[in-house]
Order: structure tokens, then sequence, then C-alpha cells
């Protein structure tokens, strides 16, 4: 029986990919482990490995198409035995079936109301009245619902627990994966159906509708959508460049955090004279190559320095929920690094244990893969706090956008010599303006003007990092 490969959700916010390159062609044999494609993701070109064995009869969709949605079908797999023929048939059922799902949910029209009689008959016969509207059909049953959802969230499953699930009967929405990050695998959809594990029972909603997640929904637009640009230029003075997926993604997160995160910024200045002094001095005795070999940055001082100051201060090493505040036990700082274009935040994870040394060392290795497009899924999602530098580009001072679930950012301007007045005389200094970002529903004033002040001795003196 021939199969069909279904687009993967490669990390847990993975809505659509790019299918950047085929590994198989149509006929190949392929077994388990075999790597099938390359799948573009906004943040990280990932390998796509087969979990089936038999033998590719067509690719559904060509190399390098953009914006392909999750579990949309991309492939179709042979069984033993089948021919090219068995994979044409199950192609070409591809839209039918979908189209007979949609007609099945949608709701049945409303019929029009009767057609009002003319003048001359209402001279004539009394006005009959008017007739009730036939019902409007309630919604479909919870177990229509399309397989992919939970209480309004998309439900994570590999491609052949899908197809197990669906040829057994059993619920996906009631199961608990097993898998990374919860992912339903083969081994789950068998253990219901064995009879070894009983699913889980879902819980009524307490509202009709799903829960909304700030960081996912957009909030309702209070004005006019702003015009196409193009209509304000002429065809011909301009270059067309469509977007990416990296770039959708951004304008979507980033709309969303502004619109629905109450925003407000504190600006503090930093004396980072003994800094570049510590830095000069520990850089001149690094090993010149070896193992040990490392160069210190502005930057890896910085980090240390805000993870420092969250353990201290662990209301701002915290996240938003609608029912409560997640405050986190470890200094997860993500640093934001230019992909020109794009961006992406890898993480450092436990950063408050961890030496300048191996913030540096562990810095340059996600630095260079983050721009490779090689991180995996682990190393840029998630995190307490970001840090956004654009003081090697020469700008003095800026706000960033918080990162969500993040409820902080600091931006971090250039070191410049400034005048500076000490015992009533002005002396040149070397100052650095950072800007920190914060959530109000999370950080009060107070907290986030104390959490700088701890972040601002750190900084200006180096050594009071080790008390």
């Amino acid at each position: 029986m021939s199969t069909q490969i279904l687009m993967p959700a490669l990390s847990p916010t993975m809505e659509e990919g790019k299918l950047a390159k085929w590994h198989v062609k149509e006929g190949d044999a392929i077994k388990a482990g075999d790597i099938l494609a390359e799948i573009e993701t906004d943040k990280a070109t990932m390998e796509f490995e087969s979990i089936d064995e038999g033998r590719i009869g067509k690719l559904l969709v060509p190399e390098g198409a953009e914006a392909v949605k999750v579990n949309t079908p991309i492939a179709v797999l042979l069984g033993e035995g089948e021919s090219v023929g068995a994979a044409a048939a199950a192609s070409s059922d591809i839209p039918s079936a979908m189209k007979a799902i949609r007609e099945a949910l949608a709701p049945a029209p409303i019929p029009a109301p009767p057609k009002p009689p003319a003048a001359k008959e209402l001279d004539q016969k009394p006005v009959p009245a008017a007739p009730k509207p036939a019902p409007v059909p309630a919604a479909p049953a919870a177990q229509a619902a399309a397989p992919s959802e939970r209480n309004g969230k998309r439900i994570f499953a590999s491609p052949l627990a899908r197809r197990i699930a669906q040829m057994s009967g059993v619920d996906l929405a009631a199961l608990q994966g097993s898998g990374p990050r919860g992912r339903i695998v083969k081994a789950d959809v068998e253990a219901v159906k064995s009879g070894a594990v009983t699913p889980a029972v879902r819980p009524k909603p307490a509202e009709t509708h799903a829960p909304v997640e700030a960081a996912h929904v957009s909030a309702p637009s209070l004005i006019a959508p702003l015009p196409d640009a193009k209509l304000f230029y002429k065809e011909g003075d301009y270059e067309v460049l469509p977007h990416d997926s990296m770039r959708r993604t951004i304008a979507r997160r980033l709309t969303s955090a502004k619109s629905l995160i109450p925003h407000y910024y504190l600006t503090i200045d930093c004396d980072i004279g003994a800094l570049m002094e510590t830095r000069a001095r520990l850089n001149a005795r690094a090993p010149k190559e070896g193992p040990g070999t490392y160069k210190l940055s502005v930057n890896d001082f910085v980090l240390k320095a805000a993870a420092e100051a969250l353990m201290q201060h662990p209301d701002v090493n915290s996240s938003w929920t609608d029912s409560a505040l997640l405050r986190h036990k470890h200094a997860d700082i993500g640093v934001a690094v230019d992909l020109n274009p794009g961006l992406i935040t890898p993480i450092i994870f436990h950063a408050e244990s961890k030496g300048l040394v191996a913030i540096s060392n562990e810095m340059k290795s996600l630095a260079e893969r983050a721009k490779a497009k090689k991180l995996k899924p682990q190393e840029y999602e998630g995190g307490s706090f970001s840090i956004s530098n654009l003081g090697m580009l020469g700008v003095r001072d800026f706000t960033a956008v918080i990162n969500p679930p993040q409820s902080a950012i600091l931006a971090v301007g250039a070191g410049e010599e400034r005048a500076v007045a000490r015992g009533g005389q002005l002396v040149a200094a070397t100052v650095m303006t950072v800007t920190m970002s914060c959530d109000h529903r999370v950080i009060d004033g107070a907290t986030g003007a104390r959490f700088l002040r701890i972040f601002k001795t750190f900084v200006e003196e180096p050594a009071s990092m080790l008390l």
C-alpha cells in the first residue's frame, strides 16, 4: 500500500518551510534513516530522514518550493510490489480528499428569505407571518475536528505515528507523546493499540474559545491597513525581492510582540574603562595557539554581567503566562547574531555557571553555525533574557524589541570616549550606553532599575563578578 510522506514539523513553532533540496529521486529505494531532503525553516536548514522503507513513487513538491505547510504531502512512498501508477493515483486523490473534508466540515447554507409579495397582492390578501429562518447547523462534533490540533494547539507527531493512528482509529489528541518535546511517535500509538496504555482523557475546556497566547496572536487592528507600497512608486524604478520564510517569521513575531507586550525602556551609562583594561590584560596572556586559545570581547563581559545580575534579581529572569509567572532558575541568555539579511538569537544556557573563556568560545561556535544555518532548534528556542549589541557598528544607543516568551532584552551601544565630571573636573572616560526593554506585565519600573544598577556595578568593576 502506498503512503504519503508529509512535510515534517522540525520544531514546535514551525508552521511552514522551504523544501530546499531533494536527496532522492523517483524510483529510488530507501530505508529508515536515509536522508530524503533538506528542509529550510525560518532559522536553520535541517535534514529530513525517512522513517519507513520502500521506493519513491512520486515527488509531489518540487525542489526549492517555499511556504510548504506542515503536514502537506510532499512525496509518495510505494509499498512492496506497487507500481508508479499507484503513486500517481495516490497523489491525485490528495486534492479531492482535502476538498471532501472541507465540504464535510462546512456548515449548510442558510436558505434565502422568501420573496415579499407584490404591492397589488398586499391589497387583496392579509400579510402572512414571516417564516422562521432555518436553524443554523451546529458546529461539527469534537471528534470531527482536524486531528492535528488539541484545544486549539497543534499536535506534534511523526508522519508514521499519524498514519498508524489514522488506520487504527486512535485519536492523537488524547495521547501524550514520549518523543523529543512531547512529540508523538510510533511507540505511543502502538501502546494504545495493544491496550498497554490508556489514552489520557481530554479535559473539557472552561471556555468555548481557545486560550490566547500573547506570543503567537496578533492584536486586533484599530486602524485601516497600510496601502501597498507599490501604489506610490513607478513600476520599473524598484526591484521586487520576495519574502523568504525567515523574513516573514521576523515580521510576524515582532509585530505580535510590539502589539501585545507593553514595552517600556530604561537607559543607563556604564564606564567601561576598567573592563577594557581587564580585557586587554587577559587577551595578552591568552595562548596564541592550541585548545586553550581565546580572545575575549566586550560582549562576553556584558553577557556574564547580565547572567550574574539575573541571579540576584530573579524577577527579571521571568516569563509571562495567563495563569502565572514562570521564574527561571538559570540565566539562559540569547545573543542576537546578524545573518545579513535576517537575524537569529542562539542561547548560552546556564551562563551564570560559565567563565568568560567558556562563554566566549561557545558564542563563537554558535555564531559560526548560525551563519551557516546549522543550528538545532534547541539551541535558539526559549531562553530567559536576550542581548542585542550594535556597538561594533558604531551605534551609540537604541531600543530593541522583546523576543517572546522572554520579558526583557538589553540593547548595547558602542563604547566611546566622553567628557564626564569627576571631583568637580571634566575628564575623559570610555562610556557605554545600554537600554533595557521591559515587559511591564512582569517587570515593574523599580525592579528593572535595580537590575540595571547591579549590572552596571559588574560591568564597571569586573572583579566584583567573582564575589
